[in-house]
């Protein structure tokens, strides 16, 4: 199996990064961290390390210094549950999960998982099967189905489920046949424009304007890194769009955060003029979605050319579910990863992975492409997208092979890792405890130097450049 430097060395050579700034990372820490058959701490460890590197090398092309990045494996691993640490007025997190998410069994023997934490997703599921909210209700219901009828069907209504396939069967899927076919993060310049020189400023990411147009984790998470390299994120969500209120404190951290109506003319001019003046804009809609609203990236690299689009997918954006919806724990399903961990656990169904290692892994790369498009617009010139997939990082972790009784390590308890990881704040939530972030720069510590805030809380416009 390739060591964790190897495998920065492939994430990084593969973006076009100097193999000579390799020699500036230090990774500490032995695997496994956490009971899982996947190597999920090495994937968290080195997408943060890449993350921090890019904002290291940044701060080179800006200042002439160089600087050391040191990420442990244990932080990172941390990190990458940040969620499940945080603590608001020193209280732990709610349920995570809707009363009828989770995993069923259809009437053809088959595993199905359902993801109802949004009321419109709940009721499409709901719908489909004309049945109440109740999760006996929905199991009776589920007898009725084939499995791979159901997650049809239900996508079809707005909802989002998963059917459990072994890896052998996802790999036959004209899906994953599309996805091998695909990098693990693409960078493509999609536009002319002069090169844009850097802002003034005493962090790699100062001055640097980020559009945050995404929910759940990883793009989220995505924006909570430029923030803590100190670029200005401005998080733009709806009124009326649904959130996760604990997702939305740990990630908002570092954001700026304000409402904008986009199904009004007004609320697009809005953006519009917001995006004129961004320096990335980062998205974790379906693309149909933002498109239709005047916000594919053409449209952007026409609103304001030298833009680095970043686009987050659930299954890639090659493939007949291009345009399919998806969250972590379903894309852990569909792909191999929950049947391959019920075997290796010998139990007779689905395992989660012990994190949402998709989603976050994704996010770092989400930061990492975001920082080396930029760098290659300062350098160049040009209107860069960047596009990553949950099912694309599943893929390569996957890939980084299985860990030989990895599910018998003890887990991380939480005292540990407030002993160790955690800081306290004030935020407009009241005083939180979360989790630090884990690349640790010699010159330009990470930190965040706003509080996370309501959704909404501040208006639509950027602050002044320094």
């Amino acid at each position: 199996m390739h060591s964790p430097a190897d495998i920065l060395k492939d994430i990084w050579t593969s973006a076009g990064g100097d193999q000579a700034a390799l020699g500036r990372v230090r990774l500490t820490g032995e695997e496994p961290q956490i009971p899982s058959s996947f190597r999920v701490a090495v994937a968290g460890q080195t997408t943060i390390a890449a993350a921090g590197l890019a904002a290291a090398e940044i701060w080179k092309l800006r200042s002439g210094e160089a600087q050391d990045v040191s990420v442990d494996m244990r932080h990172a691993v941390a990190e990458c549950r940040s969620e499940r640490y945080l603590r608001r007025d020193d209280k732990p997190p709610p349920p995570a999960w809707d009363a009828i998410a989770g995993v069923y069994r259809t009437g053809d023997g088959r595993f199905v998982r359902c993801h109802t934490n949004f009321p419109h997703h709940r009721d499409a599921v709901c719908k489909v099967l004309d049945c109440e909210p109740e999760r006996e209700k929905v199991q009776a219901a589920l007898m009725q189905w084939k499995g791979e009828d159901f997650e049809s069907a239900a996508y079809a209504a707005g909802g989002v489920v998963a059917l459990m396939r072994s890896y052998d069967e996802w790999s036959a899927h004209p899906q994953a046949r599309a996805l091998a076919q695909l990098p693990l993060l693409s960078i493509e310049k999609i536009g002319e424009a002069p090169p844009k020189p850097w802002p003034k400023g005493d962090r790699p990411l100062s001055g640097l304007r980020v559009l945050d147009l995404s929910r759940v984790i990883a793009g989220p998470v995505a924006g909570r890194t430029l923030a803590a390299h100190g670029a200005d994120v401005l998080l733009v969500s709806g009124p009326d769009l649904p959130a996760i209120d604990w997702l939305t404190i740990d990630t908002g951290r570092g954001k700026l955060t304000t409402f904008i109506e986009l199904k009004s003319e007004a609320g697009r001019a809005q953006l519009r003029g917001l995006l004129k003046d961004a320096d990335i804009f980062s998205q974790g809609y379906r693309p149909r979605a933002l498109a239709a609203l005047g916000f594919a990236p053409e449209h952007a690299a026409q609103i304001n050319p030298g833009i680095v689009y970043v686009t987050l997918s659930a299954y890639g954006h090659a493939g007949p579910w291009a345009e399919r919806r998806g969250f972590d724990s379903l894309v852990q399903t569909t792909t191999g990863f929950n049947h391959a961990e019920g075997q290796a656990a010998g139990i007779d169904g689905p395992k989660e992975l012990p994190a949402q290692m998709l989603d976050h892994a994704t996010g770092y790369l989400m930061a990492f492409g975001a920082m080396m498009a930029k760098a290659r617009q300062v350098r160049e010139g040009g209107s860069w997208h960047v596009r990553v997939s949950l099912a694309q990082t599943g893929r390569w972790l996957w890939n980084l092979g299985r860990l030989e009784g990895g599910l018998n390590t003890p887990d991380t308890t939480g005292e540990a890792v407030h002993a160790a990881f955690i800081e306290r704040m004030q935020s407009g939530f009241g005083t939180l405890k979360a989790v630090q972030h884990s690349a640790l720069l010699s010159k330009t510590p990470a930190q965040w130097s706003r509080p996370a805030m309501p959704l909404g809380s501040h208006p639509a416009h950027w602050p002044a450049r320094s």
